[in-house]
């Protein structure tokens, strides 16, 4: 059945911690359309209908009958993008290795956001619980430092607490952004700090109305290297909204620290900065200040993009690489929806570090440019089951969580942790 409509998505106006005017809508001041290429190629795309569980092992399937033209698994792949596959190796010659050093953190429920305040220590998000954690940097200490209101979430599903961001003015002005799931609708908000207690206040939203669902809720959550605050949605289980530029789904969107249209942004008065994705959970910047996602696809390929602004990444007409002349974006790499289900990103040394639900794995993909520099390589293969989030440490080091109390894994004893990796 079609997702039931969601309200325009609304932002504040005023500066964060000001009553400001009241909310508007920031999407569009004209009706825009994807290009007629895009166009063309959506009228191949089946309309959305009923969803279910897929085999993608962290959204939904295509509806009955509908088929995405897609590069089927093992097709060869056009220049500028690599199929990912299972090696086992330790990684290409030359090219950084991780090792386990050992366990931050143990008896957490679904962690999900992780961001680092100046002094260290790591604020982290449960997404089925709602709380935030503070985690000492050395590990073992773990206090609650509140929760949430009016965190949703669907048992099995995909909402709740997800993104948290710490700003880079976080020492003059201590706040805490988050993404999260109500019962209405995902939003963004800023939270203050209390160095008092140590706790965070109730939450202001500044993006509200974003479409929310069991599935595709997207939810990661970045400053960027231009101080600007990037935010990843998914399609809501509407794949259809992933091409319109006046819906927040299926979109990275760029905002200002008040939740307002960055400047430079790619469509006028508008969040959206590509478009056309169908699930994207991870968000990473490398050393040259270029933006890379990971993206969920449906029943054949998952993805690792390079994002430009205004890119159209595909979905739905797209799984995979489609190839050119389409005006779409192809990806960078693939995977098979069974070796993947691609989360958290990191870049760090040299390499891109992504966790894997389905997979149950750590994928390493040595970066160079827009292409990758050696094959992709996989670690921790069914060591610690589904690995969700991976964020770069201020010591350089990789934190890795484990996705198994989430309702699709197996947990074990002293899940879900959070795991230290050296990269070297």
């Amino acid at each position: 059945m079609p997702t039931p409509p969601h309200p325009p998505p609304t932002t504040t106006t005023g500066p964060v911690g000001a009553g400001g005017p009241p909310p508007r809508r920031p999407w569009h001041t004209l009706a825009r359309r994807a290009t007629a290429a895009a166009a063309a190629l959506l009228a191949l795309a089946a309309p959305a209908a009923c969803t279910s569980p897929g085999s993608d092992g962290d959204g939904a399937a295509s509806p009955t009958g509908a088929a995405t033209p897609s590069a089927t698994a093992g097709a060869p792949s056009p220049t500028g993008s690599a199929t990912a596959t299972a090696t086992g190796e330790a990684g290409p010659d030359g090219v950084a290795r991780p090792e386990l050093a050992d366990t931050v953190a143990t008896g957490l429920t679904t962690p999900w956001g992780i961001a680092f305040l100046p002094d260290g220590r790591a604020v982290v998000g449960e997404r089925d619980t709602g709380r935030l954690l503070l985690v000492a940097p050395e590990g073992g200490e773990v206090a609650e430092a509140g929760t949430v209101p009016g965190v949703a979430t669907a048992p099995g599903g995909e909402g709740g607490l997800l993104g948290l961001a710490v700003p880079p003015d976080f020492a003059d002005d201590p706040r805490l952004y988050v993404q999260y799931t109500t019962g209405e609708d995902n939003r963004i908000a800023v939270l203050p700090y209390r160095e008092s207690d140590a706790s965070f206040g109730e939450p202001e939203p500044l993006v509200t109305g974003i479409p929310a669902n069991v599935y595709h809720n997207g939810g990661r959550l970045a400053f960027g290297p231009d101080g600007m605050l990037y935010a990843t949605t998914g399609d809501a289980g509407d794949r259809s909204r992933a091409q319109d530029l006046d819906s927040p789904a299926g979109k990275i969107l760029r905002m200002t620290p008040q939740g307002r249209p960055a400047p430079g942004n790619p469509f006028e008065d508008s969040l959206v900065y590509s478009y056309g994705h169908r699930n994207v959970e991870g968000l990473a910047w490398d050393a040259d200040g270029r933006l890379w996602v990971t993206e969920f696809g449906d029943q054949r390929r998952d993805e690792l993009n390079l994002v430009t602004p205004g890119g159209n990444y595909g979905w739905p007409m797209a799984e995979g690489t489609l190839g050119g002349g389409t005006g779409l974006v192809d990806p960078v790499v693939e995977w098979g929806t069974d070796e993947a289900g691609p989360v958290g990103i990191a870049v760090v040394g040299g390499s891109a570090w992504i966790g894997a639900v389905t997979g149950e794995r750590l994928w390493q993909v040595p970066l160079r440019g827009e292409e990758a520099a050696g094959e992709a390589v996989d670690h921790l293969v069914g060591e610690y089951g589904r690995l969700r989030t991976v964020v770069a440490a201020p010591d350089g080091s990789l934190w890795v969580t484990t996705s198994n109390t989430d309702g699709r894994g197996e947990p074990r004893e002293g899940d879900d942790r959070i795991l230290r990796l050296t990269v070297s």
